[in-house]
């Protein structure tokens, strides 16, 4: 196996800081509704990197379900790895890879839970397979074996036949509110386009071309 020599050009359009809106939350929802109408795969998932006790950085992907001002939100089981390296340290970053436009975004930032109202009025919009499995799931905890969780996903299919299926008591929503972002747009021979805002104590956003 071979990878030394696995590698492509980036023949994508360059990113210019005349283009960028001053605000990198617009600037996000340009690239979100652009990737929206190219359809790109996933355009909501991004992974989620958490740091736990002892110092070690843990990455999973999550998908996005809201963002505006207030921040970056998504779901989980409140007893799952990343929850509760959040409760310890609730710095995050997240990134959402575009490698079909050649183009990532870096959002840095810290999470904090969501209020049960709002986790309440989101689950009830989930597929009802969806919240079976959001039910049956002991998120990131050991498994004897996959039959174990499909014995558990029916047996609440069967209780909840004809009522809805409640809010778990360990499952809800994550905002992260953002200090930094990087918009980064894969260029010819490695010559990427990278910038990134960083937030002042006023609240200000600065703008910096980074070297790729």
């Amino acid at each position: 196996m071979n990878l030394e020599s696995l590698r492509r050009e980036y023949l994508s359009g360059g990113l210019r800081r005349a283009e960028l809106a001053a605000d990198p939350l617009e600037q996000f929802g340009n690239w979100m509704r652009q990737a929206l109408e190219l359809q790109i795969p996933d355009p909501t998932a991004m992974a989620a990197a958490t740091v736990g006790a002892d110092g070690q950085p843990s990455q999973r992907i999550v998908l996005l379900k809201h963002f505006d001002e207030a921040g970056f939100v998504f779901y989980t089981n409140s007893q799952s790895r990343k929850a509760l390296e959040l409760a310890g340290n609730p710095a995050v970053s997240l990134l959402f890879p575009w490698h079909a436009v050649n183009r990532q975004i870096k959002i840095c930032g810290s999470a904090e839970a969501i209020g049960r109202e709002k986790s309440a009025a989101y689950f009830s919009t989930r597929p009802r397979p969806s919240q079976l499995a959001a039910l049956a799931s002991r998120q990131s905890r050991a498994l004897e074996s996959r039959g174990q969780l499909l014995a558990a996903f029916q047996e609440l299919d069967k209780k909840y036949r004809d009522i809805p299926v409640p809010l778990p008591e360990d499952w809800g929503g994550y905002r992260v509110a953002a200090r930094e972002f990087e918009f980064w747009q894969g260029r010819p021979d490695r010559l990427h386009d990278r910038f990134r805002y960083s937030r002042g104590p006023s609240g200000d956003w600065t703008i910096e071309r980074l070297a790729p």
